[in-house]
């Protein structure tokens, strides 16, 4: 590791704290930064903190997992955005490029719309992004004697605008007073149902797809050369880019199960991260997952506080990350030159 990288690493971290403090204080209830090195000292130490039972259940129960549960979607999208732009050689590419967002809709507007349960939508949602992932390789497999980068893509598009069509066709059969504002919310991705469940249910898919990703970061490097590169130096290339597709969309669908569609962090945060470390993937990953776990966390906290009502993600990631995105290419273009 690099001198610069340890000192951007470190900057990620600072910043990622300071996420975490800012939004445990701030909210309709805040948490002084005292109580809550009292809550969680109590609770390491298993003693007694001395802080009203309402501001503990507060810490624990409401804005603790809602804490945890944007950390673990925006590192999970930023993560598996670099891997999807290092594997594709292309930096427009991001999670839902491949079908698994549009699948995921699919399958929690489906579950809303039969009225099942919260965690059976989530599970619906993760099931039928899998599906459509596995969909689209099963169609870019059939499809030979092209550039297979460009056939994956392809497909994504066309499953992508079917799913599409089955959420637009949900949406106009679903109740209009009570489904479709659920339908509606969910789509437009927030975190203000995050419960504890839904961090027990999402953690274990995010690590899964983390560990391959760590692992191949080597041989990821390898493969943004070219296939032809990455075989001469001894890389199944075939295989290699199977592993990383599934556990970036592991991930991807893991956070989109409990989040719903959030935009954005995937596409803008690699950009970043590969500023600040380059390309190399054993650094431009964990990097790429520490900010994108501060800026939704940021972005969310932004989302309960700044209006009466809470605001959608994914409108506010679409506020905030347009702009940043437009100053990256901005200065990107200047630096080339």
């Amino acid at each position: 590791m690099t001198a610069r990288t340890a000192w951007v690493a470190a900057g990620a971290l600072a910043a990622l704290a300071v996420a975490v403090a800012l939004a445990f204080a701030v909210g309709r209830y805040p948490v002084a930064p005292g109580d809550l090195a009292a809550i969680l000292w109590s609770k390491l130490t298993d003693t007694s903190s001395g802080v009203p039972p309402t501001v503990e259940a507060i810490v624990w129960s409401v804005r603790g997992p809602r804490i945890g549960a944007a950390l673990a979607v925006g590192a999970a999208l930023a993560a598996a955005g670099a891997a999807y732009q290092s594997l594709f050689r292309n930096p427009l590419v991001s999670p839902d490029i491949l079908g698994v967002s549009g699948g995921a809709a699919v399958g929690a507007v489906l579950g809303i719309f039969l009225a099942l349960p919260i965690l059976a939508i989530q599970g619906l949602a993760f099931a039928f992004g899998l599906v459509a992932v596995a969909l689209v390789t099963l169609i870019a497999t059939a499809v030979r004697g092209h550039d297979p980068l460009l056939v994956l893509v392809l497909a994504g598009v066309l499953v992508g605008a079917l799913l599409g069509a089955c959420v637009a066709l949900l949406k106009v059969l679903a109740d209009p007073y009570n489904q479709l504002p659920a339908i509606t919310f969910w789509l437009l991705g927030s975190l203000a149902g995050a419960a504890p469940a839904d961090l027990a249910s999402a953690l274990p898919a995010i690590a899964i797809g983390l560990v391959p990703l760590w692992l191949l970061r080597w041989r990821v490097n390898l493969l943004s050369l070219g296939d032809e590169e990455a075989r001469a130096m001894g890389v199944e290339t075939t295989r290699v880019r199977l592993a990383v597709i599934a556990s970036a969309t592991l991930m991807t669908a893991a956070a989109v199960s409990i989040s719903g569609i959030i935009g954005w962090i995937g596409l803008v945060i690699p950009h970043f991260a590969r500023l600040a470390v380059g390309p190399d993937f054993s650094r431009l990953m964990p990097v790429s997952a520490i900010l994108g776990a501060a800026f939704l966390l940021l972005v969310d906290t932004l989302a309960r506080t700044t209006a009466r009502i809470e605001i959608p993600l994914g409108v506010l990631t679409a506020f905030v990350g347009t702009p940043l995105f437009l100053w990256q290419l901005v200065r990107s273009r200047r630096s080339w030159s």
